[in-house]
């Protein structure tokens, strides 16, 4: 059997019958990181005697049958951005001393370990996960699996470049501004921003309101299986929600037939590629024949980038302050501009900024009480030239002036996911963005699931 083409719960059963054991589906996918990742560059780190020794554990557990969660021995993988006891966190940067003790887990690896996942190691990041594509000084330029021409995306491209290309079935990214939803749809996954505080943070974010955690995977049913186990309260993050009332793994079979979804192709002031607008609303009638009743609609706000780069900024400002002397002339050119530039705001623009992040979510709120969800493209645009943070010669300044999508719903703090849509003549897939209200992240899971049973991706 090739397991590196199963789910990871096509796995798991196949763990529960005997017919593949972790240790099997480990070696598979260390197999395919051996093959693929010199091209891919999705890994910055890849510690094979471990994870062999954890699968091993797995078998055992399976063997005995006492398995010790839904996804116990499924080969997984997390960006590096999350502290891993043993392991180094150097997100990216030169200016982090990888010689000092390691020996603390965030609560998504205590997590990830507590549930019998088998790490297999930690995947790229730009520095300090800081714009929409995967490259950096250390670790060089992550790449699209569907063509290592283009760019993966960010700000957890290797993330989703691993679990496109096979390398494990699962993975965890970050995402401030759609640094899951972005690399998930120009590699053609799923990926999911659950709502703020559903996945527990430590230590806490310097981006603060804007940051998530989530899942990584290559089906919405895995998606949901591993939320169940990453959305466990800490101690450690005053802002973690309560447990869920539900599992997830459940939720995502809701019928959702005769909901009403908002579809808006632009949210009345983006401009989108041609080719991603017509596979987006292609997608978007199938959900319709299926039985969810669709309008077009906009919830009328305009661009809200100004406040968020206010905020996005100042918290880049706030944690570079913490790096050594000299860490301006170390540090990626791009990720300097912005350190200079959240420098220039007071607290009081902080302030200001925030209150419109707190009005965009009223008004969000507002319009669900009209519509169970939104649905939007991902990103206005497929993949680009690896390499660079805007297309070239599109004239754009920087990465979020061609991500209006997903920066708002960091903003406002929904629930939102990114489900593949379809495939560009040449290729390159591309996403649909599912938006829900605060806290429904079962309902996100469940019309997402809907699109992928209507809309089978290879």
């Amino acid at each position: 059997m090739n397991d590196t083409k199963l789910t990871a719960s096509e796995l798991v059963a196949a763990y529960a019958t005997g017919e593949l054991s972790p240790v099997e589906a480990t070696q598979n996918a260390l197999r395919v990181i051996e093959e693929r990742d010199g091209e891919t560059n999705a890994f910055c780190l890849v510690d094979a005697e471990r994870a062999l020794e954890q699968a091993k554990a797995s078998e055992v557990r399976w063997r005995d049958g006492n398995p010790i969660g839904w996804l116990d021995g499924v080969p997984a993988s997390i960006k590096d951005m999350f502290l891993t006891q043993g392991w180094p966190t150097l997100r990216g940067s030169r200016c982090i001393d990888p010689d000092q003790p390691w020996d603390v887990d965030s609560p998504v690896t205590a997590r990830l370990r507590e549930n019998g996942l088998v790490l297999l190691g930690k995947t790229t990041t730009p520095e300090l996960a800081w714009k929409g594509v995967t490259d950096n000084t250390l670790t060089g330029i992550t790449r699209n699996p569907h063509d290592p021409s283009k760019t993966a995306g960010g700000s957890s491209g290797g993330s989703a470049a691993a679990v496109a290309a096979g390398m494990g079935e699962l993975s965890v990214g970050t995402d401030g501004g759609g640094s899951i939803r972005i690399p998930a749809s120009f590699c053609g996954i799923v990926g999911l921003k659950p709502t703020h505080g559903r996945i527990p943070l430590f230590p806490a974010s310097p981006f603060g309101p804007l940051s998530h955690a989530g899942p990584m995977a290559r089906s919405v049913d895995d998606t949901a299986l591993m939320l169940d186990v990453l959305a466990m309260p800490d101690h450690r993050d005053p802002a973690a929600l309560a447990p869920p009332v539900s599992t997830f793994r459940e939720a995502v079979r809701r019928d959702v037939r005769g909901l009403i979804a908002a579809y808006s192709p632009t949210l009345g002031f983006v401009d989108v590629d041609p080719e991603v607008a017509a596979i987006v609303k292609s997608a978007v009638q199938s959900l319709g024949d299926a039985g969810l009743h669709i309008e077009e609609a906009d919830p009328g706000f305009a661009d809200p980038k100004p406040a968020f780069d206010i905020l996005w900024s100042t918290g880049a400002a706030k944690w570079l302050d913490t790096f050594p002397a000299g860490a301006e002339t170390r540090v990626d050119p791009g990720l300097r501009k912005v350190w200079e530039l959240g420098k220039t705001f007071s607290a009081s623009d902080y302030l200001g900024a925030n209150a419109e992040r707190a009005a965009l979510g009223i008004l969000m709120g507002e319009f669900h009480t009209r519509y169970d969800v939104l649905i939007t493209p991902t990103v206005p645009i497929p993949a680009f030239e690896a390499g660079h943070e805007v297309p070239p010669g599109s004239g754009l300044s920087g990465w979020p002036d061609w991500t209006p999508f997903t920066y708002p719903f960091n903003m406002t703090q929904q629930p939102a996911i990114s489900v593949p849509a379809g495939r560009t003549s040449s290729g390159l897939p591309v996403g649909l963005q599912i938006v829900g209200p605060r806290h429904s992240d079962d309902l996100v899971l469940a019309v997402a699931k809907l699109l992928e049973e209507v809309r089978p991706w290879p």
